[in-house]
């Protein structure tokens, strides 16, 4: 498995810049580069990745995008520009629509090209596993024939068309979170069904730059590539990280896992954050974070990071960071602010999927969607810039609980703990089945286990076996619990449903305020959550008041469960610890468990603890490595959904979604 992350910086491209005053392109400054860079070495990022060296693109490569017969004149200017004198770079510029050159610009957009290109070579050869160039001028903007919108090479758009020459890829997702509309790329690829592009962007029904009514929710693509465009408006400015976590979860997310991409390529503008003048939208910078989190789980891990916008040097350059240290495996920071999408959001997000249903498969069974009228997006600037939000809401069925939280202040911690993943498991298995950098924590002598179980759990435990387990499992909760040196852990165990048991009652009393627990497979065991410091979710197969009902789940019922209500709910949950337990007769894979636990690892800061039955010892391996960050297994062909499983997720949703507003987004409104 390919490891490391590469990061792509060169001096050279901030000699781009402008000569002369002019209020459209005085924002695109050389300093949003080495502020980037600069913040990046500050928190030790730049000493943890692989340096791939820049080279220029060459003229062939160029081509690959940019190939028209009015190109050669396009590019025959731009080549001109190096011996041009001011005057004579001002005249030039004014025939683009805000773009501007500089006697090194066309160099530098030669750069961006190659280093960009150098990602991609050295995601997909292995070398590394995923990385980020940070690159000026940007590109997405760029079109066949024409500078345009600060770019002068469209350079993600040449790294699909390489690699799909290169290496034979024939499905590339193309991610752009921008807050400008990339039609640059939307032109050249919408009639490709090889690659995938969404762009969300601020859109105000057609009154934001680029003004242009194919960047509307009903530009899905022509020919062949219908479907395979997807255009998510912001109709208001304002939008905040629920409005971006819910156009993921009911949006993105379900149509990336259905196309099952070789490779993403991430157009990543930072103009979508908090405090950046062209975008006005409140979206932190630890959103990014879980944004790449997600995106890690596809193509195998095959993930390439390109910088486009972002003119607030502060807000950029902490994305950038966070961006980078997720791509290392650092765990993702507890998210800020409310829980709830706005209602123009929620507009958007459902005319997508409206627009989309003919196309793909997971939608295949959602039903009408209603127009909404837009409203006003209420949200704070000031409030998410010091980081003071709140929700209150209760509610008591089903096992789901929410109580009154505060959001977390954000804090950047600049190193992980040295060792991830613990485990304590009977020896042999640990030495022979579990990964390497697994580390084994040492027993408790018996005598200890007896003192801390017999005093707190005396009812739940009736013999030394399961007392020894308990003892096991506790020695790599309080790791997990006191930041030691772990932030997850596996425990195994003859009867999981005791050891969830014993392990929320802990938590609680050590302190932990919002426990999560998701429970695969056969229990009676219901925990106390009138508190609300426990949120109890149960996949099974027989029905229960608490249950979550999936039998034989994979496909697209697995994606519709998981994206369309557990991560909704989790992430509007915002825990402090995670417990997923896997119990006798459980109705999910392998693979989907795995993938389970890949997804929920950035809640939580990562501290999740696995417990499984004892017997379970190839599923413990998944799990293992999936806590690890290995790649996600792979899925196979996306089959179709089962309408009775949709139905049963669309009831869940419908009765929840006033308490747990992210649900909103893909069921019935009740506004």
């Amino acid at each position: 498995m390919a490891s490391g992350t590469a990061l792509i910086y060169d001096e050279e491209m901030t000699t781009h810049k402008l000569l002369w005053s002019d209020p459209v392109c005085d924002i695109e400054v050389p300093e949003r580069l080495s502020s980037s860079y600069e913040q990046l070495k500050r928190y030790h990022l730049v000493e943890r990745c692989v340096h791939v060296p820049v080279r220029e693109g060459s003229e062939e490569e160029i081509l690959l995008v940019h190939r028209s017969e009015t190109y050669f004149h396009h590019h025959s200017v731009a080549k001109s520009t190096q011996t041009m004198n001011e005057e004579e770079l001002k005249r030039v510029s004014g025939n683009y629509d805000a773009f501007f050159f500089n006697p090194n610009t066309y160099r530098c957009a030669r750069l961006a090209v190659g280093a960009t290109l150098q990602l991609v070579d050295a995601v997909m050869s292995g070398k590394v596993c995923n990385g980020m160039a940070l690159v000026r001028p940007p590109g997405h903007h760029s079109q066949r024939n024409a500078a345009n919108g600060f770019c002068l090479f469209n350079n993600v758009a040449i790294a699909a068309e390489y690699a799909k020459l290169k290496y034979g890829l024939q499905r590339i997702l193309i991610v752009d979170w921008d807050v400008h509309h990339g039609q640059g790329i939307q032109y050249l690829f919408e009639e490709d069904p090889s690659v995938l592009y969404f762009s969300w962007h601020r859109y105000e029904h057609q009154e934001f730059w680029p003004s242009l009514k194919e960047s509307d929710y009903n530009a899905v693509g022509l020919g062949k590539g219908k479907g395979f465009n997807i255009n998510l408006p912001w109709n208001k400015v304002g939008m905040g990280n629920s409005d971006y976590l819910a156009a993921f979860f009911h949006v993105l997310l379900p149509m990336a896992f259905e196309f099952d991409p070789e490779l993403v390529l991430v157009s990543s503008g930072y103009d979508s954050g908090i405090g950046d003048p062209e975008g006005q939208m409140n979206a932190t910078p630890e959103v990014f974070a879980h944004l790449t989190h997600f995106l890690m789980q596809l193509a195998n891990g095959r993930l390439c990071v390109i910088l486009e916008g972002g003119y607030h040097l502060k807000s950029l350059s902490e994305s950038v960071c966070m961006t980078v240290k997720t791509l290392l495996g650092d765990p993702a920071p507890q998210i800020t602010g409310e829980m709830a999408p706005c209602l123009s959001a929620i507009e958007s997000i459902q005319n997508v999927r409206a627009a989309h249903k003919p196309y793909w498969k997971w939608l295949m069974y959602e039903g009408n969607y209603s127009s909404l009228s837009s409203s006003k997006c209420d949200c704070d600037v000031a409030a998410l810039e010091n980081n003071i939000c709140g929700r209150k809401r209760f509610s008591s069925c089903m096992g789901i609980n929410i109580h009154t939280m505060t959001a977390d202040v954000l804090c950047f911690v600049n190193r992980s703990p040295p060792i991830r993943t613990a485990a304590t498991t009977d020896a042999e298995v640990s030495a022979h089945l579990l990964p390497v950098p697994i580390h084994l924590v040492k027993e408790m002598d018996k005598t200890e286990i007896k003192a801390l179980v017999s005093g707190f759990y005396a009812d739940l435990v009736k013999e030394d076996k399961m007392l020894l387990s308990l003892g096991r499992m506790l020695a790599v909760l309080d790791k997990i619990l006191k930041k030691e040196v772990v932030r997850n852990g596996i425990a195994d165990s003859p009867t999981p449903p005791v050891s969830v048991a014993v392990a929320l009652r802990h938590s609680v009393r050590f302190g932990f305020q919002r426990v999560l627990c998701i429970f695969v497979g056969d229990t009676q065991f219901i925990p106390n959550t009138e508190d609300g410091k426990i949120l109890m979710i149960h996949i099974c197969e027989n029905e229960h008041s608490f249950s979550l009902l999936l039998k034989d789940a994979e496909g697209n019922d697995f994606f519709s469960a998981v994206l369309g209500f557990i991560l909704p709910v989790a992430y509007s949950y915002q825990p402090n610890l995670t417990v997923i337990a896997v119990g006798p007769n459980r109705s999910l894979e392998r693979n989907g468990i795995s993938l389970l636990f890949a997804l929920l690892q950035g809640l939580a800061e990562s501290r999740i603890l696995a417990v499984m039955e004892d017997t379970e010892i190839n599923l413990m391996q998944s799990v293992a490595k999936a806590l690890l960050g290995a790649s996600t297994p792979h899925f196979g062909v996306y089959v179709p959904p089962t309408q009775e499983k949709v139905n049963k997720i669309k009831l869940l949703r419908d009765q929840f979604q006033q308490e747990w507003k992210m649900l909103q987004c893909s069921g019935k409104l009740s506004v």
